[in-house]
């Protein structure tokens, strides 16, 4: 299967398919170890919303079919403030869409894109230990770990990519 995928920043009309996605407890296993309920999931939404309008270059996105503009996950390119030299990588998959190269294509695609902006001099990922899926993916797109950190109780692992040596 070659899906052809378009990325579309997430705007305030998309809370049905974020929530799809965080409600689900497979997609959310090696993210929360659980899946988040309406009103924390509201939150967050509101929270991505507010960082999508930081810079247009990035954010996060909806994944869509382009024949079918079907939602098939969640991909970020993240910065904190419109200072930040990182950005931060990050994807979730509808699980009817895992194994078929989806998460692959868009991690190189964001990639390509923070290359692109020249105020990017790195790009991290944190991810459970346990995804050995996307373990593969970041190193494969050149990422390094850097170090295993405790977030809110939950094991993490800190990937990095360096963009530009300053």
């Amino acid at each position: 299967m070659n899906l052809k995928l378009k990325l579309e920043k997430f705007s305030e009309n998309d809370f049905q398919n974020y929530f799809e996605l965080v409600n689900d407890e497979k997609v959310m296993e090696m993210i929360t170890e659980r899946s988040l309920e309406l009103e924390e999931a509201k939150k967050d939404f509101e929270k991505i919303i507010a960082n999508n309008k930081l810079d247009e270059n990035f954010g996060s996105y909806k994944i869509l079919n382009i024949e079918t503009r079907e939602f098939l996950g969640f991909a970020k390119l993240e910065i904190k403030s419109k200072e930040s030299n990182e950005a931060e990588i990050g994807y979730m998959i509808l699980p009817k869409y895992w194994g078929k190269g989806i998460a692959g294509k868009i991690g190189k695609q964001l990639i390509e894109t923070a290359k692109t902006q020249k105020s990017i001099e790195s790009l991290f990922a944190i991810i459970d230990p346990k995804n050995l899926a996307s373990r593969k993916i970041l190193t494969n797109n050149g990422f390094t770990s850097k170090e295993f950190k405790d977030f809110d109780g939950l094991p993490g692992e800190i990937l990095e990519l360096k963009i530009l040596d300053k």
